[in-house]
């Protein structure tokens, strides 16, 4: 009687152990996936503002291709800059 009482009980411990790391899981999949959109809402917010930067300057001044390539080059540099310091911030709270 005394072991199967222990075995039940150990298989409850072991049920509610699973289930909060089942529920674990989830919360760090939908983590996982909002940091993800997050850096790469900030590397294309770069581009599109640089190249927007760059035809408006474009059409002001009349250099066509000019200045829209320098300020798209910039833009991908500025996003790649801010999704490494993302990645850092997020390596560091782990």
């Amino acid at each position: 009687m005394k072991n199967l009482k222990e075995i039940s009980t150990r298989l409850e411990i072991a049920k509610k152990n699973i289930r909060d790391f089942q529920k674990d899981s989830k919360r760090s999949n939908a983590s996982s996936l909002g940091k993800a959109l997050k850096i790469s809402t900030e590397l294309v917010a770069a581009v599109v503002v640089g190249s927007t930067i760059g035809f408006l300057l474009d059409s002001w001044f009349g250099t066509k291709p000019l200045l829209i390539i320098c300020f798209f080059i910039m833009g991908v540099a500025a996003g790649i800059l801010s999704v490494f310091k993302s990645a850092k911030k997020m390596q560091k709270k782990l």
